[in-house]
């Protein structure tokens, strides 16, 4: 069993301790240094019974702590003896720590952290490097959400909407680091798609899958970000379109259409035109319609104009911007590619600056600094 299989077993894990009465943050260590054990001794005499194995050492290390604990001693009293053998429950109540993750009073930065933590079975120092942090920050960010959970207690849970949302900011967050936040995110969503029946989860692993299938051709090999008309579709993966396809059309069967479903349908478009110049724009922009229907935000309004821009025109794409409010992140971009379609370089070439200035992260700032910079030589000749 690998390190990835191994992490799998920690919310079947965790669950059993929790529903044996264990305290979540208290429970989420032990299984934690449960991990750690294994690795150190299973790489030469591996247990017939990992699930078991883990759920026994978590729970002689929680009793330990219960022990070495005079403020918990009422706890080692109920929890002193050794529950009887096969009490290991069905994985369906790893479900339930989805929903603890998604607690209602964290943050969602704390709430992902969470999550990787006790779901994904990351270790403190990984999931810090991941977020390019110092692992102390990350332990406090970590185990103040655990006192969080702790205090308030598991009666107010975050809602499913909630705890994929969660699961989308993970994917967002990338690739840096020693651990791959996308792939593990995918890992931890193809998961849940085993403990609920709610079509919108695969659509968000239909989602997941069709974007992540384009990750090698998305930067250069020194690391500048490929806008999707530039990318190499030679290098996507097939393997992982068709699966995100048929996750995607399983889950619009249902007749439950939610926001991942639609937004997944996008990335399926994207993904099943083999040339840029045969993306189906007018069915993208229906697509956005519906989108805006479900959850009408600023930055499905901004895409939409890409997509109107492309379907109908510059001039269209514009007259759709003008419902995007000042301040929305990219909207410069945006602004700046579909007044350069339109013939007005002078202007792209300020707004291309200004996207560069108020950019969210370095290859994006660099992205729209060479994208200014085109357009003057355009403007200039030079």
């Amino acid at each position: 069993m690998d390190e990835v299989e191994l992490r799998a077993q920690v919310p079947r894990v965790l669950s059993v301790l929790v529903g044996r009465g264990a305290a979540f943050a208290t429970a989420e260590d032990a299984v934690q240094e449960a991990l750690i054990r294994a690795l150190r001794s299973w790489q030469d005499d591996p247990p017939a019974d990992p699930t078991g194995w883990l759920v026994t050492v978590a729970w002689r290390i929680f009793l330990d702590t219960a022990r070495s604990e005079a403020s918990r001693r009422d706890r080692e009293d109920r929890f002193d003896a050794e529950p009887p053998a096969g009490a290991v429950p069905s994985t369906d109540d790893s479900l339930r720590l989805y929903f603890l993750c998604a607690h209602p009073d964290l943050t969602p930065s704390s709430a992902v952290a969470l999550t990787l933590r006790a779901v994904g079975g990351l270790t403190t120092r990984q999931i810090a490097a991941a977020y390019l942090v110092p692992e102390a920050t990350m332990a406090q960010r970590i185990s103040r959400a655990k006192r969080t959970v702790g205090e308030a207690g598991v009666d107010r849970p975050g809602d499913a909407r909630t705890v994929m949302r969660v699961l989308y900011l993970v994917f967002n967050e990338g690739y840096s680091g020693d651990v791959d936040l996308s792939s593990e995110a995918i890992r931890l969503t193809r998961q849940l798609t085993t403990l609920t029946d709610d079509p919108e989860v695969g659509g968000l692993l239909a989602l997941m899958l069709l974007h992540h299938a384009r990750r090698a051709s998305r930067t250069g090999p020194d690391g500048r970000i490929v806008p999707l008309a530039a990318q190499d579709r030679a290098r996507w993966d097939t393997e992982l379109i068709a699966e995100g396809v048929d996750v995607l059309r399983a889950a619009l069967e249902r007749d439950r259409l939610g926001e991942y479903q639609a937004q997944a349908a996008i990335a399926a478009l994207h993904a099943d035109a083999q040339r840029v110049e045969d993306t189906d724009w007018v069915q993208i922009v229906e697509w956005y319609d519906e989108l805006l229907r479900l959850t009408d935000t600023p930055i499905i309004r901004l895409n939409r104009a890409v997509a109107v821009g492309e379907a109908d025109g510059a001039p269209a794409g514009l007259r759709a911007l003008a419902d995007v409010p000042e301040g929305v992140p990219r909207r410069d971009a945006v602004a700046a590619h579909l007044h350069e379609r339109n013939g007005d370089l002078e202007l792209a070439a300020r707004l291309y600056a200004d996207a560069a200035r108020n950019a969210p992260s370095v290859a994006e700032r660099e992205h729209q600094t060479l994208q200014a910079a085109r357009v003057n030589h355009l403007l200039t000749g030079d």
